[in-house]
C-alpha cells in the first residue's frame, strides 16, 4: 500500500505553503530522515523530512504550486502501486478505504444520468441550493468544542465563543482554532460582542495591476488586523539626546576595526537600552492572557526585519544576558538569514517585546502597530542633527532621536509605559552603562 507525503504545518501560522524544490525526484529510493523538498513557509522556506521510507513513486504538486496543510504532495511506496487519486478529504486525514474516488463533476454527472426525468427538476434544484456553511456559535448558548480546541483556545487567547465550527453539527474541532481569524467570527455580524468589519474591494481600472497575497502578506494582514481591532493601543513619544551614544559608538568602532570586529550599528545600542531598561521596568515585558497578564521572566528581543514579502521578527532570546557585541553578532545573524528565508520557526516565535527602527530609511518619528500576543513595541526614528540649547542656555547643534511607544492598555499603563521610557532615555544618553 503506498503512503502520501502531505503539506506539514511548518509554523504556527502557517495555513498553506509552496513547494520551492524538489530535493528527491520519481524512482528514487526515500530513507527517513531524507530531505524531500524546500517549502516555503509564510516567514522562511524550510526543509521537509521524510518520516517513512520507500520509493518516491508519484510528484503531485509541481515546483512553485501551493498546497494546504495536509493537501497530498506525493505518493510514497513501491514500483507498480496503484495510486488513487488526491481526493478533497479533510486536510491532514486521507478518504476512507472503499469512498469513491470520482471528481465532484463526474459523480454530477452520473447522478445526472441515472435520474428519471420526472425527478431531474428536483435533483437540479438540490444541487443548485447552497451548501450549509459552518455553523456559528450563538451568544450565550453552550459552546460545542473538541477538548483538544479548548485548550488550543486558551492557550492562543482565542474566544472560543466567536470561532466558526467546521466538525459534526457545527462542532469547533482544533483546526478551527489554528486558523481562528477575524474573518473565521460568527456569520450573524458579531463575534464576541464586536461587529464584523467587511473587507472593502477596490474599484479597478485599466491598467491596475492585481498582485495574489504571498503567505506571508496574508499572515500580516490577518494579524494587524487583529492588532489594531482587538487591542486597546496607546503611544507615547520622547527625543533623546543621541549625541553621546554617537561618540562612544564612533570610538568603539575604531578599535574594533583595528581588532577585525564588525562595526556596531546605532540599532545594536538601541536593542542594549530597550533590554535593560525591560530589566527595570519588567511590566512591560508581559502579554495579556483573558484572565491573567503573564509577565515572562526572559527578555525574548523581536526585531522587525524588511524583506521583499513583507517583514519577519527574528527574535534574540534571553537578551538581557547578552552583551551589546553578543547582541550585535546574533542580530547581524539574524538579520541575513531572514532576508534569505533560512530562519527557522523558533528563530522568529516567541518574542515578548518588538523593536522597529526605521532609522536607516530617513523616517524621523512614526508609530508602530502591537505584534499580538505581546503588549509593547518599540519604534525608533533616525538620528538627526538640529538647533538646540544647553544647560548654559546657549544654542548648539545637538543629534536627537525620537523614540515611540505602543501599548496594550489592559497590560501596560500611560505611567508604566512613561516610567520604561525614561528608564531607557537614561540609558541611551549615558551610554556607557550599556557597556559596563
Amino acid at each position: 500500500m503506498p503512503s502520501y507525503i502531505e503539506m506539514p504545518k511548518l509554523s504556527d501560522t502557517m495555513t498553506e505553503g509552496t513547494l520551492v524544490k524538489w530535493r528527491k525526484h520519481p524512482g528514487d529510493k526515500i530513507e527517513i530522515g531524507d530531505i524531500l523538498a524546500d517549502i516555503e513557509t509564510d516567514k522562511a522556506v524550510m526543509e521537509m523530512e521524510a518520516f517513512d521510507e520507500g520509493i518516491l513513486v508519484e510528484v503531485v504538486v509541481q515546483e512553485g504550486g501551493k498546497a494546504q496543510i495536509g493537501q497530498r504532495l506525493a505518493v510514497l511506496g513501491k514500483p507498480g502501486d496503484k495510486v488513487t487519486p488526491n481526493t478533497a478529504s479533510t486536510p491532514g486525514t486521507a478518504a476512507p478505504a472503499g469512498s469513491s474516488t470520482e471528481s465532484p463533476l463526474t459523480a454530477a454527472e452520473k447522478a445526472k444520468k441515472d435520474t428519471p426525468p420526472a425527478k431531474a427538476s428536483s435533483v437540479a434544484a438540490a444541487q443548485a441550493a447552497p451548501q450549509p456553511a459552518p455553523q456559528a456559535t450563538v451568544p450565550g448558548a453552550r459552546v460545542k468544542a473538541s477538548p483538544l480546541a479548548k485548550k488550543i483556545a486558551d492557550s492562543k487567547g482565542v474566544d472560543i465563543a466567536s470561532v466558526r465550527g467546521s466538525g459534526p453539527g457545527g462542532r469547533i474541532i482544533a483546526r478551527d482554532v489554528e486558523t481562528a481569524t477575524p474573518s473565521n467570527a460568527a456569520a450573524s455580524g458579531t463575534a464576541a460582542g464586536k461587529p464584523v468589519i467587511p473587507s472593502m474591494v477596490p474599484a479597478t481600472a485599466q491598467g491596475d495591476k492585481r498582485i495574489p497575497l504571498t503567505g506571508m502578506r496574508k499572515v500580516i494582514a490577518e494579524r494587524l488586523l487583529t492588532s489594531k481591532t482587538q487591542i486597546p493601543h496607546f503611544y507615547l513619544n520622547i527625543e533623546v539626546d543621541a549625541g553621546e551614544m554617537m561618540k562612544l559608538r564612533a570610538q568603539l568602532n575604531a578599535l574594533g576595526e583595528k581588532a577585525g570586529q564588525p562595526k556596531l550599528t546605532v540599532n545594536d545600542f538601541v536593542l542594549k537600552a530597550a533590554v535593560m531598561a525591560a530589566v527595570k521596568v519588567p511590566r512591560v515585558n508581559a502579554s495579556f492572557a483573558g484572565d491573567a497578564i503573564v509577565e515572562y521572566g526572559n527578555i525574548n528581543m523581536a526585531v522587525a526585519v524588511a524583506i521583499e514579502e513583507g517583514l519577519v521578527t527574528p527574535v534574540i532570546r534571553e537578551a538581557q544576558r547578552k552583551s551589546i557585541r553578543e547582541i550585535s553578532d546574533t542580530m547581524r545573524d539574524l538579520a541575513g538569514r531572514a532576508r534569505n528565508k533560512k530562519l527557522k520557526p523558533e528563530e522568529y516565535q516567541g518574542g515578548t517585546i518588538t523593536l522597529s527602527n526605521l532609522g536607516n530609511s530617513g523616517i524621523e518619528s512614526f508609530s508602530a502597530i502591537i505584534n499580538p500576543p505581546q503588549a509593547m513595541i518599540l519604534s525608533i526614528g533616525a538620528v538627526v542633527k538640529k538647533p538646540v540649547v544647553n544647560d548654559q542656555n546657549e544654542i548648539v547643534v545637538g543629534q536627537r532621536m525620537a523614540v515611540g511607544l505602543s501599548g496594550d492598555h489592559r497590560v501596560v499603563d500611560g505611567a508604566v509605559g512613561a516610567q520604561y521610557l525614561a528608564e531607557l532615555r537614561q540609558l541611551i544618553e549615558n551610554p556607557l552603562a550599556l557597556i559596563l
